[in-house]
């Protein structure tokens, strides 16, 4: 282990301070939404612990709470928000898997990948419907997702993989030529034409975090910041969960961490994630001078179509936000050093706003898992266990969809029904694979981002 590492973690240790809030534009804009959130002191007991404060672990906790009258307590490592849901890029989209629409069908059938993505419309749903009933401050931008194609090849590919969705998944979709897409979105000099997808529309992710947060507060579910487990033991008859300063002991346990996953706490949770660090900046708000030198006339999300994508969107108050691959390992030195090259990204796709200044900069961890679909269920050898993770850069829904369903597994498990809810599909039931050679999965990241340099090269 290196000076510049802490146990049980893939990436240098700047990534892992739980204490200290990221620097993002989302943490300067939060709303002034109240929580009565407190560390986890003494000891306590409820009926479902939840490890993990972000999307999936409060709706678990709201759901739970509000619909089967559950006591539910969430711990959190840092305040609640900390992680990759209060820092995200905001898009409510549909994805939530690295696994193509034709892998897909090929390992689970036409039927299983429909429900799938069905699932997915369901999330983008869910949010909506969370966010409109529980009045979160949290406005909601735009109404589909764009995708752009950089190149001749690319949107030819685009074109092929939309008639797909069409044909198979009954999604909604659209192909835009060049002229057509730039006279209703934007416009940049490699642009080929795009593709949108609905529906998707972009969101503030920490107010809407929040807004949950307050929401499972409202319904009954303690919430605890500042509460990392360290520990996780069973006395025979209860899980016990200790932190620094307590213990929660709990009937059944639901492991909510995605990319922050503590692979020691449980060897059934070992190598089963991969955690990969993406990068945000976003601008000073830009004038209508400014907007209009790329004929910008869109609040939809958008994103391109290489492999190594880049994701951006328009902010309510006229900035720009644009993401894309994070460094390496997280050290501060390789991190500048990226954020540099990302900035420079942008100002090639967007010439014209070369000069704009950057007023925000961070990164975070996405999560993958071996099989590249997200994992959700209960663990075999014990069924008083649950988890969902690996949600691949799209968990604003993903995540809140699949809280939703594990509150329906526990709901179901009270009364005696341990069978999964019907709602959830094949491609997403139980644990992923372990990675092999977990300790070299840093080099597996790498190897990744090479060949994928290679892919968009040739494209």
């Amino acid at each position: 282990m290196s000076e510049s590492t802490v146990p049980d973690r893939l990436y240098h240790r700047n990534l892992y301070r739980f204490g200290d809030p990221e620097p993002s534009y989302w943490e300067a804009t939060q709303d002034d939404t109240q929580l009565a959130a407190e560390p986890l002191i003494g000891n306590e007991q409820c009926e479902v612990a939840i490890i993990g404060g972000g999307y999936t672990g409060l709706s678990a906790a709201y759901h739970l709470c509000r619909d089967h009258q559950v006591d539910a307590r969430v711990l959190e490592a840092g305040h609640i928000g900390w992680g990759a849901s209060g820092r995200n890029g905001g898009f409510c989209s549909i994805g939530g898997s690295s696994l193509d629409i034709d892998n897909m069908i090929r390992s689970y059938g036409v039927d299983e990948t429909r429900k799938y993505y069905q699932s997915q419309v369901d999330a983008v749903e869910l949010v909506r419907q969370i966010i409109r009933e529980e009045n979160i401050d949290s406005p909601m931008q735009g109404n589909a997702e764009l995708e752009v194609a950089c190149t001749r090849k690319a949107f030819k590919e685009i074109t092929d993989y939309a008639e797909n969705r069409i044909r198979l998944l009954g999604l909604t979709t659209t192909v835009l030529r060049r002229e057509q897409f730039r006279e209703q979105y934007f416009d940049f000099p490699k642009l080929h034409g795009a593709c949108t997808l609905q529906p998707t529309f972009g969101l503030h992710p920490l107010r809407y975090l929040r807004g949950l947060a307050a929401a499972a507060e409202k319904h009954g579910a303690f919430l605890h910041p500042q509460s990392e487990v360290i520990e996780w033991g069973n006395d025979g008859a209860s899980h016990v969960l200790t932190t620094r300063y307590g213990t929660l002991r709990a009937r059944y346990v639901v492991l909510a961490t995605n990319g922050f996953t503590p692979e020691h706490l449980l060897p059934a949770f070992h190598a089963r994630t991969l955690p990969i660090i993406s990068a945000i900046v976003v601008t000073r708000p830009l004038n209508d001078n400014e907007l209009a030198a790329h004929a910008w006339q869109t609040e939809s999300p958008a994103i391109t179509s290489y492999d190594l994508l880049n994701y951006f969107r328009l902010l309510p108050d006229k900035r720009f936000m644009w993401g894309g691959r994070g460094s390496s390992n997280g050290a501060p030195g390789g991190a500048a050093r990226n954020f540099a090259a990302l900035i420079a990204g942008m100002h090639k796709m967007f010439p014209e706003w070369r000069d704009i200044k950057i007023d925000y900069r961070w990164h975070g961890l996405i999560c993958l898992t071996r099989r590249m679909t997200p994992a959700i269920g209960r663990l075999e050898d014990d069924p008083s266990v649950f988890f969902g993770f690996g949600y691949h850069g799209n968990g604003v829904n993903t995540a809140t969809w699949a809280g939703q369903r594990i509150a329906e597994w526990i709901g179901g498990s009270r009364v005696g029904d341990r069978r999964a809810p019907k709602s959830v599909p094949t491609v997403v039931k139980g644990l992923s694979g372990r990675f092999p050679l977990p300790s070299m999965r840093l080099l597996y990241v790498q190897a990744r981002i090479a060949m994928f340099r290679v892919t968009d090269w040739l494209k």
